[in-house]
């Protein structure tokens, strides 16, 4: 079982990426994933929420709980910034 330590670190380790752009892929079940570009918006004490523009006109805003991250429910990747010139 988790400990609140297990989930504090978890919190501790993604708090420096806030406003930062990310790639969420999540296991929905039944081999189905969702697998998105966003920025990291915010992080509270028992979730973090990561908003994802749809369209110009449509921006969604998903939360998940650090707890999905430990079950693994949840991949959370940094989005690496690309050089410019480089191919």
């Amino acid at each position: 079982m988790a400990t609140e330590n297990t989930l504090l670190r978890i919190r501790k380790s993604i708090e420096p990426y806030v406003g930062q752009k990310v790639r969420v892929r999540a296991n929905r079940g039944r081999k189905k994933t969702f697998e998105k570009e966003g920025i990291l918006e915010k992080v509270y004490p028992s979730i973090f929420v990561i908003r994802v523009e749809e369209s110009p006109d449509f921006v969604r805003r998903i939360s998940y709980s650090y707890s999905d991250i430990l079950t693994e429910t949840v991949q959370l990747t940094l989005c690496q910034k690309e050089k410019s010139g480089s191919k």
